[in-house]
């Protein structure tokens, strides 16, 4: 069985890596697909986060790293799998997500969304955080993959925003 696990990454958290060794033990292939997404104004740019993720999942045998910029659901159907994957940390996170799931599956109907619920220790890190914290110079150490900390906190040290 394939999935897709759409995001931003901008940058990679632990909760995101924890997501994904948590799924590639439930899938044959996980595919993480990094949306261009400029709505959202990323620091890092998308080859970047590109870079991250393939230094943190280089070791994970069925996991593969691909960006897009359209619609997820055309990007699932590229890679032969009608499945979705979304973490979950909050209520907040669910009511967004479940919606856009619909969204989907309006859009194709084979389409399935399956959640899978953040790991405790990291239901309150998010992508936003660590920039936050980063950008006034406080330690992310506990909150990126160490693969990349020194890059991320680099970018941030040597004005790279």
């Amino acid at each position: 069985m394939k999935a897709v696990y759409p995001g931003t990454f901008d940058p990679i958290t632990m909760g995101h890596k924890d997501l994904i060794i948590r799924a590639s033990k439930i899938f044959d292939v996980l595919i993480v697909g990094v949306a261009l997404n400029l709505q959202k104004n990323p620091l890092f740019s998308i080859d970047k986060r590109i870079s991250f993720l393939e230094k943190v999942t280089d070791n994970i045998r069925n996991v593969t790293v691909d960006h897009f910029d359209g619609l997820l659901v055309d990007f699932a159907v590229k890679h032969g799998t009608n499945i979705i994957l979304k973490g979950i940390r909050a209520m907040t996170d669910f009511e967004y997500e479940f919606q856009m799931a619909q969204i989907n599956q309006n859009l194709n109907k084979e389409i399935q969304t399956l959640f899978l619920v953040t790991n405790q220790k990291y239901s309150f890190l998010s992508s936003g955080a660590v920039k936050e914290v980063a950008i006034n110079r406080g330690s992310i150490k506990s909150l990126v993959p160490d693969e990349v900390h020194d890059e991320i906190v680099s970018c941030f040290r040597n004005g790279m925003f």
